[in-house]
């Protein structure tokens, strides 16, 4: 198993590609603390969790300090160490670019780029430290998306947020290089979670949706776990600073391809 004896921290990870990440996780011998915002949700996941390893539950606030705080002491007082984060908690809000309001913009950012930031920073902080005392250093993925690159008059917030990911990955690798801490991001495309049902659902939104993937299929959150785990071993042991973009062709195409009725 390529995780065997490891101890990780997937945030957001209560439904969606967090969970998927954490199930896959504690397959591959590893020990997973989710954190999520949703206490009720957090709760479910660990219960449906619980038959595939060692698996606890933190109600966090990943843009809140002292909640990552209490996150990576709780993880290491459960488990004993940490080897792995994956700051996937995200949140997304649709509006047009004239009117988005600063709180929507503030609230998105505060998930997405600042909470990938603190929790970024606290649990570095802590494999430096390991690192120094002459342990295995560990692994950082940060959760990027399509719309790093791309953009959607939509999805300001969402995209703007993206890129800070992309970038803020580049600078935590080149920062923690030194000590052997490796820092990617994954960059999925539409993947079939809670947050694309709306458009999976109406046939219209999902022929253009499978119009720009030549794939011709929506992803499976299972699809991102399995990167998100070769990220996380020993398997991508030269592999730092860079997003890999798990997205059925979209970023390759520079125009639409047929959709097949069905």
């Amino acid at each position: 198993m390529k995780l065997q004896g490891k101890v990780a921290i997937v945030t957001g990870g209560a439904g969606g590609i967090g969970f998927a990440i954490a199930r896959r996780f504690l397959q591959e011998g590893c020990k997973v603390t989710i954190a999520d915002i949703d206490g009720e949700r957090g709760g479910k996941a660990e219960r449906d969790l619980s038959g595939f390893g060692s698996v606890h539950f933190v109600k966090t606030d990943v843009g809140r300090r002292l909640d990552v705080h209490n996150l990576v002491a709780a993880t290491v007082e459960d488990f004993g160490d940490i080897d792995v984060l994956v700051s996937n908690a995200g949140i997304v809000h649709g509006q047009s670019f004239l009117d988005v309001s600063e709180e929507d913009f503030d609230r998105v950012l505060h998930v997405n780029l600042k909470g990938a930031f603190l929790t970024g920073q606290a649990v570095a902080r802590y494999m430096v430290e390991k690192a120094e005392r002459g342990g295995n250093p560990g692994s950082i993925v940060n959760m990027s998306s399509i719309n790093a690159v791309v953009s959607s008059a939509e999805l300001v917030a969402y995209s703007v947020s993206k890129g800070g990911v992309n970038q803020l990955t580049r600078v935590m690798a080149l920062a923690l290089a030194p000590y052997g801490i490796r820092v990617n991001a994954i960059g999925p495309g539409s993947i079939a979670t809670d947050m694309l049902a709306a458009a999976n659902s109406d046939p219209e939104a999902r022929d253009r949706l499978l119009s720009r993937t030549p794939l011709g299929r929506v992803g499976d959150p299972d699809e991102i776990a399995s990167i998100a785990a070769f990220l996380a071993s020993d398997e991508a042991s030269y592999v730092t600073g860079q997003t890999i973009y798990a997205d059925g062709g979209r970023l390759a195409l520079n125009y639409t391809v047929p959709v097949s009725a069905d």
